[in-house]
C-alpha cells in the first residue's frame, strides 16, 4: 500500500545513519538521502509538481541523479530520466514530447540544453534555491495507479516513444526482486546503467526501499571484466545486475572459491554462455521489455552440461506476471512450438504518452481473462516453451534489434537518413561477422548524380541520435539485393571491409603536438598502427566503450574534462585537439599566474 517514497523515508526514520549511497570515496546516509530529497520536493511542489506531472531529469549518474529522481516522487509527479550523451536535437523532442514544466540538471549540462520553456533547476548551485525548505516529508503522496516515471525507447515510426509506468507496476519490480533473492539491509548493490535505461530504477528502488546501499560504479572500473571482478571482490558486493555482454565476460574470469557475490543478474540481450561450474554465486538471466517494468522473466543459469546445446533460457515469469506464445490468430501455441510472446499482468505499461494509436495496437484486450480491463502487451518476441516450463528466446518477428542493452528500432535510424538530400533508400541491420563483436550497418542507395561521404552520414546522425544508434559502418551499394518476392535479402547484404575506403586518409600526418598525443591515445584501441588526422574514430570500428576509454585517457593526459557526445561531434583527430584547446585556454583563462606558470612547467616536464 505504500509508494516508493514513503518506504525511503521509513528507512530513514529506522536507520538513518546506515549508508544509502556510495560513489568512490563519498558516501551518503539514508537520513542525508531523505532529507535533500524532501527539500527539492516541497520546492517541486511549490512549482506545481503533483500526481502525473512530468518532471525531466537531465543529470549524470551521481548522487545527484537519485536524489533528483526520489525528489521527485515525494512530490507525487513521474521522473522523465534523459542521458546527458543525447544529442541535443533528441533532447528538444524529448522535452516537446512530455511538455514538461521543469527540467532539473547540473550546472555543467546547462550549456548543453535547447530553449525551452521549463524551468530550469540547478541541483549543484551554490546555494541551490530550496536549501532553506523544510527537510521533512512532504504530505503530497501519489497513488499507486499514478505515473512513477517516463522511459524513451526507439519508436519504429521514426521517433522515440515514451512508455509509462505506475508505482503499482514499479512495486511489483521492487516487491517481486526483494523476495526472489531474498534482499536485506545487508545486501551492498551496485548501479551502473545509463540514467535514461530503465534497469537503472530496478538499482536502486528494491535496495532503497528496504535499507540496503547502493554503489555508483566508476566508468572505469566498468570497463575492464577483470577490473570490475576485483572490485566486486574488494567492496564485498552481493548483489548486481550487468549487461549481457560485460556479464559473459565476467563469468568467465576465474574467481575464488568464497566471494561476498550472492547473485549477478543479467539482461536486456541474447544471452549465449553457460557460467562456469567453479563459480560460488548464482547467475540470473533476465528478460523483459520497458512495456513490462524492466522484467517479466527470470531464471538461474546453472553450468553447461551434455544437455545444454541450446542457448540459456529466460526463466519463467515473475510474481504478478503472465506469459503467453500465440499465433497469428491469438490460439496459444503447443508447448515446445515458436509463437509470439505476449505479456500480461500487474507490470505493464500504462501505455504510450501522446500515442492512443499505438497504444491500442501494442497494448491488446485480454483474449483470455474474464477481467474486461486485463490486457496484453504485443512484444514482436518469438519463444517457445521447453518441457520444464521454461522459456526459450528465438529471436524477432520485425527487424528491431538490441544492441549493448538497448532496443533498437532501424526504421528511426534510416528515417533520419533518408532525409539526407543526396540518399534514395537505406536499410539498418544489426551484423555479428565477428563472434561476439555485434554492430550496426547502414546500406545506402543514392540518388543518380549524387553522393554523399560516410563522415557526414555520421555527423548528420550524430547530431540527432544517441551513440548507441549511430552504424559503425555505412556501405553505399547501387542497388539493394532482393528476394524472389521482392523483399530486401538481408542475407546478400555485403559484409563491411575494415573501412577500406576511408584509409585513403590515412597518410594525413598529425600536424601538431595534442594531434599526435590523441594518435598515441586512439591507434592503439582501434588495433591500427596509425591514424590519420581527418579519419573518423567511429567508422575505424571505434564505439562507445572505445570512445569512454579515449574520453579518460584525454582527461588524464591534458587535464580536461569531456563528455562522449563531444566525441561524437568532433570524431576525428584534427577535430577533437580542436575541442582539447579551446578547453585548456578557457581553463587557463580562470587562473592565476602563478597557477599558469606551474601548469606550463610541468607541461613541459
Amino acid at each position: 500500500d505504500y509508494c516508493i517514497p514513503q518506504l525511503v523515508a521509513q528507512q530513514a526514520t529506522a536507520t538513518p545513519d546506515a549508508i544509502a549511497l556510495i560513489s568512490g570515496t563519498n558516501s551518503l546516509s539514508y537520513d542525508d538521502l531523505n532529507r535533500r530529497a524532501n527539500q527539492l520536493a516541497h520546492h517541486l511542489i511549490e512549482l506545481g509538481t503533483g500526481p502525473d506531472v512530468l518532471v525531466a531529469c537531465y543529470v549524470e549518474r551521481s548522487f545527484d541523479l537519485v536524489i533528483a529522481l526520489l525528489a521527485i516522487l515525494k512530490a507525487g509527479g513521474a521522473y522523465v530520466p534523459i542521458d546527458p550523451a543525447y544529442p541535443t536535437e533528441r533532447l528538444d523532442f524529448m522535452l516537446a514530447d512530455t511538455q514538461a514544466p521543469i527540467l532539473l540538471t547540473q550546472s555543467n549540462l546547462v550549456r548543453q540544453l535547447p530553449i525551452t520553456n521549463a524551468t530550469v533547476i540547478c541541483l549543484d548551485a551554490a546555494p541551490a534555491p530550496y536549501f532553506s525548505l523544510p527537510e521533512t516529508n512532504p504530505l503530497e503522496i501519489a497513488s499507486l495507479d499514478d505515473l512513477a516515471y517516463v522511459i524513451y525507447t526507439s519508436g519504429s515510426t521514426g521517433r522515440p516513444k515514451g512508455v509509462e509506468i505506475t508505482h503499482r507496476s514499479l512495486l511489483n519490480l521492487v516487491c517481486w526482486h526483494q523476495q526472489a533473492f531474498a534482499i536485506t539491509a545487508n545486501d551492498k548493490a551496485t548501479q551502473v546503467a545509463s540514467p535514461a535505461f530503465d534497469a537503472t530504477g530496478w538499482e536502486l528502488w528494491p535496495y532503497l526501499t528496504i535499507g540496503a546501499s547502493v554503489t555508483l560504479i566508476d566508468k572505469e572500473v566498468s570497463l575492464s571484466p577483470v577490473t570490475l571482478r576485483n572490485w566486486f571482490i574488494e567492496q564485498q558486493i552481493t548483489i548486481s545486475f550487468l549487461p549481457t555482454t560485460l556479464a559473459e565476460s565476467v563469468i568467465a574470469l576465474h574467481w575464488p572459491s568464497s566471494v561476498s557475490l550472492r547473485y549477478l543478474l543479467t539482461g536486456a540481450d541474447t544471452l549465449r554462455h553457460y557460467p562456469s561450474p567453479d563459480l560460488s554465486f548464482a547467475f540470473i538471466n533476465n528478460y523483459g521489455p520497458t512495456e513490462a517494468t524492466v522484467v517479466t522473466t527470470s531464471g538461474r543459469i546453472l553450468p553447461a552440461s551434455s544437455q545444454h546445446n541450446q542457448p540459456p533460457t529466460i526463466g519463467r515469469p515473475i510474481t504478478n506476471m503472465q506469459v503467453l506464445l500465440l499465433d497469428e490468430q491469438l490460439r496459444q501455441v503447443p508447448a515446445g512450438t515458436a509463437g509470439e510472446l505476449y505479456i500480461g499482468g500487474v507490470g505493464l505499461a500504462k501505455g504510450y504518452l501522446n500515442r492512443p494509436e499505438l497504444t491500442a495496437e501494442r497494448f491488446i484486450p485480454h483474449p483470455f481473462s474474464a477481467d474486461p480491463h486485463a490486457r496484453l502487451y504485443k512484444t514482436g518476441d518469438l519463444a517457445r516453451e521447453l518441457p520444464d516450463g521454461q522459456i526459450a528466446f528465438m529471436g524477432r518477428i520485425d527487424q528491431q534489434i538490441k544492441l549493448r542493452g538497448y532496443r533498437i528500432e532501424p526504421e528511426e535510424i534510416m528515417a533520419v537518413i533518408n532525409e539526407h538530400p543526396a540518399v534514395q533508400t537505406s536499410i539498418v541491420v544489426a551484423r555479428e561477422d565477428t563472434p561476439g563483436d555485434k554492430r550496426l550497418v547502414a546500406y545506402i542507395i543514392c540518388q543518380q548524380e549524387k553522393a554523399v561521404s560516410d563522415s557526414e552520414l555520421h555527423t548528420a546522425l550524430a547530431a540527432r541520435l544517441p551513440d548507441y544508434m549511430i552504424p559503425s559502418a555505412f556501405i553505399q551499394l547501387d542497388t539493394l539485393p532482393l528476394t524472389p518476392n521482392g523483399k530486401v535479402d538481408r542475407a546478400g547484404l555485403p559484409i563491411p571491409g575494415k573501412a577500406d575506403a576511408l584509409r585513403e586518409t590515412a597518410n594525413d600526418t598529425p600536424g601538431t603536438p595534442v594531434e599526435e598525443m590523441l594518435e598515441k591515445i586512439i591507434a592503439p584501441l582501434l588495433g591500427l598502427e596509425r591514424v590519420g588526422r581527418d579519419e573518423n574514430f567511429f567508422l575505424l570500428g571505434g564505439h562507445s566503450l572505445f570512445g569512454t576509454q579515449v574520453i579518460m585517457r584525454v582527461a588524464e593526459t591534458f587535464g580536461v574534462e569531456m563528455t562522449l557526445r563531444t566525441l561524437f561531434n568532433a570524431p576525428t583527430i584534427a577535430q577533437l585537439a580542436h575541442e582539447i584547446e579551446q578547453l585548456v585556454l578557457a581553463r587557463i583563462e580562470t587562473m592565476s599566474d602563478d597557477e599558469v606558470a606551474q601548469m606550463l612547467a610541468y607541461e613541459s616536464n
